[in-house]
């Protein structure tokens, strides 16, 4: 389990933005972090974007409009505009209320809707959880990351998940304050670096 003090920019969504990469799919609900559906096609390839979930973060506690989230992601805002209308046509970020821009321009701010912490994609998440964490912790100092690995007994996984994930969606469900968010990485996977020995 991971946790850094990243600025707040997926899918938390309150959403993935990720806060787990698939994790928690084959367990009872009581055991898992979804509390929803499985996610549709549509849903699932919007979802497979690391840029797409960072987008979701960024616009999780603030509505941005289109050139903002490009100035932000240091991307150009014809390619970023494509991602928006993605994640729109699928209900993961809404349009708000035009706007006034700085020189009268009408601007469009978009804000996550929070749907994806509700739908079920693990296949889709695996990988874009990973590209997006790794892309928001590289801008954070090392001494601001609070990182930790953990080998359990395979006996405890159960138990281990139930109660994080318990413990999780209970965070989730709390008031949001956007002063001095943080953000945590959680990946569960089987074992690689026990040796594998001979019966």
């Amino acid at each position: 389990m991971m946790g850094e003090n990243a600025p707040e920019a997926h899918d938390g969504d309150r959403d993935p933005g990720p806060v787990a990469a698939g994790a928690g799919a084959d367990l009872p609900a009581t055991a898992s972090r979804y509390e929803g559906r499985v996610a549709t096609d549509a849903e699932a390839k919007a979802l497979a974007s690391s840029l797409r979930l960072r987008i979701l973060r960024l616009t999780l506690d603030e509505a941005l409009t289109n050139k903002e989230i490009a100035e932000a992601l240091e991307r150009n805002p014809a390619s970023v505009l494509h991602h928006v209308r993605t994640l729109l046509e699928v209900g993961f970020l809404r349009a708000e209320p035009v706007r006034r821009g700085p020189r009268g321009a009408r601007e469009i701010p978009y804000r996550a809707t929070g749907k994806a912490w509700h739908l079920e994609a693990p296949q889709a998440l695996a990988g874009s959880t990973i590209e997006a964490f790794l892309s928001e912790i590289a801008s954070v100092p090392p001494e601001q990351r609070d990182l930790a690995r953990l080998r359990i007994n395979g006996s405890d996984l159960t138990e281990f998940k139930e109660r994080l994930w318990a413990l999780v969606n209970e965070f989730h469900e709390r008031p949001r304050n956007p002063e001095a968010p943080h953000s945590i990485f959680i990946a569960m996977h089987p074992d690689t670096s026990t040796p594998r020995r001979n019966p």
